[in-house]
């Protein structure tokens, strides 16, 4: 079984993602990403390309899609927080979308989730 990344090891590798738009998630111990693509074809024709790395590596993300914008968390549920197969899986990833998508840095704005109801302004 893998193990939870122990703290120096965190730091050491957290912070060469961190420069690649990775964050941690609020609320758990995963990491976070956010890309943009040009359109919804690009967006998924590279899901595609991460599902087969994925399967490859028996490690898989967890992700949210909407049109041109996908929001990626990696975590290892057998161990309850980031591994090394998180670190591995991000940086695959991360080769991945080189020149195909945008870092969304803006880790603060949510993507919208078509489930969600819209709250009115109030007047």
């Amino acid at each position: 079984m893998t193990s939870k990344l122990e703290p120096e090891e965190r730091k050491a590798l957290l912070n060469a993602l961190e420069d690649t738009g990775w964050r941690a998630a609020d609320g758990q111990d995963a990491l976070i990403k956010r890309l943009l693509f040009k359109d919804f074809s690009a967006a998924w024709g590279f899901m595609s390309q991460a599902a087969l790395c994925a399967e490859k590596m028996d490690h898989h993300p967890d992700w949210r899609n909407v049109y041109n914008k996908l929001e990626i968390t990696l975590t290892t549920h057998d161990c309850g927080g980031v591994s090394v197969l998180d670190i591995e899986l991000a940086g695959a990833l991360d080769s991945l979308a080189e020149g195909v998508a945008e870092v969304d840095r803006d880790i603060g704005r949510p993507v919208m989730r078509l489930t969600e109801p819209v709250e009115k302004e109030k007047d």
